[in-house]
């Protein structure tokens, strides 16, 4: 049985990671959960998975008496506490956001490994994360599907170098609609994802193709590969999660359903397979793949998060901050869809990057973009 330290909770990563578990027979003990807020929702897990620390940011008024033997923390480093005093075996990362960021590192220095579904802490400090794994020794194993298929393709690669990394994408819920009509478009539309259940934030990411923007930082991290050498592909269906091309020109890929608890079950199991970890794939019922290039006049997202890469530094990070400012306020209905982007692009230029030293240089720099999204954010209004 190993130890699972379980950040973020709440999430949709999280409940499909506690379904993992559910059906694992055993081989796993939740050890730690955290959650922002949504205290009820907490005690609720705490009661059925007993374990021994759990955090939340948001303090509720009073602990349960059933739940008052779990040592409780709690504040805007729950999540760093939490790891530091679970020192569970694994710990999934799955917070959102570049909180995950400090998580990530205590996580990489008090536990064996660092199951990662939070990219927004190798896009905003890439180096300070592979840096530090490095150094102790300490693998990072992927949660997100794409990087998951990624690397159980390199897996196959014997002593053969990648040509090329090629990730996928579903193309969103307005892969087929005209420039003008997304613009405009609502909440509503935004959230009806066509293959996959996900967070709102998330979801919000993959209509624009942020989301496949900050997965293309990631596997420059993850997997050393130089950004000219990471391609994206839309292909609807969402079966096949991505793909590593070699020198000869033939590819490997990852198929699988459109369900987060296989490649979440990969990472906890590594290097073995847990049966039935999520659904089975029917490609006679699927059909047909399909595959397309991403238009870059719909999305541009694509191109911001290639100049972020090729600028390096705090730049990756300076694209990230000002996109959660720009998602919340449209999910706060503040502004229109068409300008999440804008609000990005602007933030960019306004915000200069610099080099990244320590923690403290991601910090400034999230926090210089922040406040300037917010500006550019209030001008749109």
């Amino acid at each position: 049985m190993r130890t699972l330290a379980l950040l973020g909770a709440g999430g949709s990563i999280g409940s499909q990671c506690l379904d993992v578990v559910r059906r694992s027979g055993g081989a796993f003990c939740v050890t730690a959960m955290t959650m922002r807020s949504r205290a009820e929702e907490l005690f609720r897990l705490a009661r059925e998975f007993r374990p021994r620390v759990c955090g939340l940011v948001e303090e509720p008024e009073e602990i349960p008496a059933d739940l008052r033997e779990i040592e409780w923390f709690f504040g805007e480093d729950v999540n760093e506490r939490v790891v530091e005093a679970a020192r569970a075996q694994d710990v999934l990362a799955a917070v959102v956001g570049a909180a995950g960021l400090e998580a990530s590192l205590a996580a990489l220095r008090v536990s064996e490994r660092l199951l990662l579904a939070n990219k927004e802490a190798l896009v905003t400090g890439g180096e300070l994360v592979t840096g530090l794994a490095k150094e102790l020794g300490k693998p990072i194993l992927p949660v997100d599907s794409e990087h998951s298929a990624i690397f159980q393709c390199l897996r196959a690669r014997d002593c053969n170098e990648p040509a090329r990394l090629i990730l996928t994408a579903s193309g969103g819920p307005f892969r087929t609609w005209p420039k003008e009509k997304m613009y405009a478009a609502g909440v509503g539309d935004v959230l009806r994802h066509p293959t996959w259940n996900m967070g709102r934030k998330i979801t919000v990411d993959c209509a624009t193709m942020v989301n496949k923007g900050l997965e293309i930082i990631e596997a420059r991290h993850l997997f050393d590969m130089p950004e000219e050498k990471i391609a994206v592909l839309v292909h609807p269906q969402s079966v096949v999660h991505s793909l590593v091309e070699f020198p000869d020109g033939c590819l490997l890929a990852q198929l699988g359903a459109p369900d987060m608890r296989a490649p979440i079950a990969y990472a906890m199991s590594f290097p073995g397979r847990m049966p039935d970890a999520g659904k089975k794939l029917d490609l006679a019922a699927v059909g047909t793949l399909t595959f397309e290039a991403p238009d870059p006049a719909r999305f541009p997202a694509l191109r911001l998060a290639r100049e972020a890469l090729r600028a390096g530094g705090t730049a990756p990070c300076i694209f990230n901050a000002a996109n959660e400012i720009a998602v919340a306020s449209f999910l706060r209905e503040e502004i229109p869809f068409g300008e999440i982007v804008n609000i990005v692009e602007q933030t960019m230029q306004r915000v200069p990057s610099g080099n990244i030293r320590a923690l403290a240089d991601v910090r400034e720099a999230d926090g210089k973009a922040r406040r300037e999204a917010e500006r550019v954010a209030a001008a749109r209004r």
